[in-house]
């Protein structure tokens, strides 16, 4: 099949997409626009960045070759890292489809749709309500924000005791439930990484790896095995903690015989006053909704310009330009 139809067809379908329309690459996730469609290429930039960069019909075809000559998926990780946004302008074409997950770009036999487009982000309304998440890091979060706001920190042995442990309590509690969230953030960001490719979002990447744990199998089967290779058993055990605390509560050895002991101190949350934080909380939450003064106006403006800089300093840059010939891999 001669890929002139295909072009054109992407093309059409390019021209169809709303100006503000929002693309994003399938490995990386960098968002980008098309800011112009030509005969032989299309220009596009990514977001928060000025330059244009030109995607060619002929790299187009190439990877076009590609997907066909591996009849069936191709796999994405085969690309360059620059080469990202040919994959999600080719799924545009109604016949060719990128799953992010699985990390390939397909040909199929009926039209299909793109996950990289979204078209109605450009159009969204910026000052949407935002909705309260029903978690518990963010009630304690607010709280702890509150109790922050209203402290000199900077200087804690000028505290006074109560305040400590107020802020001592806030801490150990949005600790516990951001590592429980988290982890319901990694469970599911675990099922769209693959092949170590990292993802990059506004303040950091992401990346899968693996951790190799060890056990080891049974007491005498590990001991019969050196044996036979000529390792002592001696050699090998050590001292049971366990067991010697077991010894220790039938003979007349004090603790201080067999172990080494040295004493810290800490401190321990003992309890926490879920309905004063309540109390607190809906107290703010009723503060936040009626504050529509020209000061809280002024705020909101300096965050949205803190937003930006944020985003600025932390945007992921790679590379430019998709090389690789026609007949390369």
């Amino acid at each position: 099949m001669t890929f002139s139809p295909t072009w054109q067809n992407l093309l059409d379908n390019i021209e169809e997409l709303p100006s503000d329309a929002t693309l994003v690459t399938p490995l990386s996730r960098k968002a980008f626009r098309i800011t112009d469609v030509q005969e032989h290429r299309v220009l596009m930039q990514y977001r928060d960045d000025d330059e244009t960069i030109p995607l060619q019909r002929d790299q187009f075809e190439t990877l076009f070759q590609r997907v066909q000559d591996a009849r069936g998926a191709f796999d994405l990780d085969r690309l360059p890292v620059d080469a990202e946004p040919y994959a999600t302008v080719l799924s545009l074409h109604p016949r060719f489809e990128v799953d992010d997950r699985e990390g390939t770009l397909t040909e199929r036999e009926t039209p299909t749709g793109s996950p990289l487009v979204d078209a109605d982000s450009g159009s969204r309304d910026a000052d949407e309500e935002r909705e309260e998440p029903d978690i518990a890091v963010y009630s304690d979060a607010l709280l702890l924000i509150d109790a922050l706001e209203r402290q000199d920190v900077a200087a804690l042995e000028n505290v006074e005791t109560p305040v400590l442990v107020n802020l001592y309590t806030l801490l150990s509690d949005v600790q516990r439930n951001a590592n429980d969230f988290r982890k319901s953030v990694a469970d599911v960001l675990l099922d769209r990484l693959h092949h170590d490719q990292p993802i990059s979002g506004q303040f950091g990447s992401v990346q899968r790896t693996s951790r190799r744990n060890r056990s080891l199998k049974d007491d005498e089967e590990v001991l019969s095995l050196l044996e036979e290779a000529g390792i002592e058993r001696e050699r090998v055990t050590s001292v049971d903690a366990s067991k010697v605390d077991d010894a220790l509560e039938v003979t007349e050895l004090s603790e201080t015989d067999v172990y080494d002991v040295t004493e810290s101190e800490y401190v321990r949350k003992a309890e926490v006053d879920e309905e004063v934080k309540e109390t607190r909380l809906q107290g703010l939450k009723d503060r936040l909704a009626e504050t529509d003064s020209e000061e809280a106006t002024e705020l909101r403006e300096e965050i949205e310009e803190l937003e930006g800089r944020i985003e600025e300093l932390t945007e992921f840059r790679s590379g430019r330009s998709f090389h690789t010939s026609a007949g390369g891999q």
